[in-house]
């Protein structure tokens, strides 16, 4: 099959779109992770204890789980180019707020909002698949995704040097008050420079807000089903931060955020009844179903892929420095390796996805990231170093390749849902990493390393039940006309 080939050093048609779009995710995910690099001189500065850290890492990540979700149904309803400006310039101001902060109150409620920031990559995903076709989607998708994901490593490697310039027992705060600067820029760059869809084409929408829309009974009760794991991490995160770990919370705001959750469980799946119920009074004409186990499997497919991402992480400099002796600079370095693979394996992923089809390359690429995980199980001081990071770095290929493989099927599921659909499966990555880094809290690195290779094989038999995207998918024109959009 001949996939068209994109001239990335273009700036103009749907290449300019998608240096836009990776730029806007890039510059989010730089400021969602500015604190990292600087968390040393924020320590010392504001004299916060070790947990008073941890708590603020998690926190960090605590609210993009929703936030995915409700970005999602916002991008749908309103388009990427108003949320993604929008969201920008909401960063900002939450940014300076958390570089302003004087006490660790102030610096824990702007880290919980800025948690907000990671859902802006859902909102790139019903972007590029607007500007580009399905032969490659893949591809672009891949670029938008481990470009902009790259942000995080950026700003691991930028800000601390620019703290250094503005010098002093503040130069931090400098460093972050200007990521927000530089969000609030290019907010009103993006803005006026991209649009939703290629001139002539209909940016379709969803029929109503609050849940998505399904095509049979058995697919709304699967969707409720598959809501239960995000608010169980959400009272997971509570459990971590109560008196019987971390000790932020009383038992009484804990108790209260539980029963908080369970209301609004109930409430989502009245939303999902509701929403779907007049609709699926009658049969759905099948021109127009779609099957929301496609969208449960990427779901889990997500969260062995972007999951154990974050997750390895944020523990593999210490694996590295404990195993091998080494140094923290050593430790990070070799470590960073394992992120800096964003920048091609993701690419590779889609572009491997959109040449060889969708399911073979997920099925091929979670397998390797399987056999990958059992082999970095096996590491211990005995490796040479060499051999242990080579190791490392074919198993973040998979990885990332894994997760461009993921989002290269996502815009072809439903057009007017890929917002939604976007942002629960980005949610269920959030889910994984949470889970893994719960697992590592209790055994060793060997054991954790299993788990994930022992989930992948599990997911690996799920995806089995995925249908290769072919032919076209309908969607109803504001005319009440309908228009065909090729998936293959």
């Amino acid at each position: 099959m001949s996939i068209p080939k994109l001239n990335l050093f273009s700036f103009s048609g749907n290449i300019r779109t998608l240096h836009l779009g990776w730029i806007a995710f890039f510059i989010s995910f730089f400021v969602w992770f500015n604190h990292a690099p600087l968390m040393a001189s924020i320590r010392e500065s504001l004299g916060l204890s070790d947990q008073q850290v941890k708590v603020l890492l998690i926190l960090n990540v605590a609210l993009t789980i929703p936030a995915r979700i409700i970005v999602g149904m916002l991008v749908d309803r309103f388009g990427p180019r108003i949320m993604y400006s929008f969201l920008l310039a909401i960063s900002s101001v939450l940014c300076v707020f958390f570089a302003m902060a004087n006490s660790f109150e102030q610096m824990a409620l702007a880290r919980f909002l800025l948690g907000f920031v990671g859902a802006g990559f859902v909102i790139g995903i019903r972007l590029i698949g607007e500007w580009f076709p399905a032969k490659q989607v893949g591809l672009a998708e891949g670029i938008y995704g481990g470009w902009g994901n790259f942000g995080s490593a950026g700003a691991a490697l930028a800000l601390p040097s620019i703290a250094l310039l503005f010098g002093g027992a503040d130069g931090w705060r400098y460093a972050l008050g200007l990521t927000g600067v530089i969000a609030l820029i290019y907010s009103g760059i993006f803005y006026l420079t991209v649009r939703d869809t290629p001139k002539g084409s209909t940016y379709f929408k969803p029929k109503k807000m609050g849940a998505m829309e399904v095509t049979s009974k058995g697919d709304m009760v699967l969707y409720i089903i598959m809501n239960i794991p995000m608010y169980a991490t959400l009272a997971l995160l509570t459990w971590k931060l109560s008196p019987a770990n971390l000790g932020l919370l009383s038992v009484t705001i804990c108790t209260g955020i539980y029963i908080a959750l369970v209301v609004l469980f109930a409430y989502n799946v009245y939303k999902i009844i509701h929403i779907n119920n007049e609709a699926l009074s009658q049969p759905v004409p099948e021109m127009h179903r779609y099957k929301f186990k496609q969208v449960a499997v990427l779901n889990l497919a997500y969260l062995v892929t972007f999951g154990s991402e974050l997750a390895v992480v944020s523990m593999l400099p210490l694996f590295f420095k404990d195993t091998f002796n080494l140094s923290l600079v050593q430790a990070g370095l070799l470590a960073s390796g394992f992120a800096f693979m964003n920048l091609a394996a993701r690419p590779g992923g889609g572009l491997i996805s959109d040449r060889f089809g969708r399911k073979k390359t997920l099925s091929i690429l979670i397998l390797g990231l399987a056999v990958g995980y059992f082999i970095l199980s096996r590491i211990d001081s005995s490796w040479s170093l060499t051999l242990a990071v080579i190791m490392t770095m074919v198993c973040s290929f998979f990885v990332q390749a894994g997760e461009g493989a993921v989002f290269a099927m996502v815009p072809l599921i439903k057009r007017r849902l890929t917002g939604q659909i976007a942002g629960m499966t980005g949610a269920y990555g959030n889910v994984g990493g949470v889970l893994f880094l719960t697992v590592l809290s209790f055994v060793d690195a060997s054991t954790f390393f299993l788990v994930i290779a022992a989930a992948a094989m599990v997911v690996l038999g799920i995806v089995q039940w995925l249908d290769e995207p072919a032919g076209q998918i309908a969607e109803i024109m504001p005319d009440g006309t309908v228009q065909m959009i090729d998936v293959a």
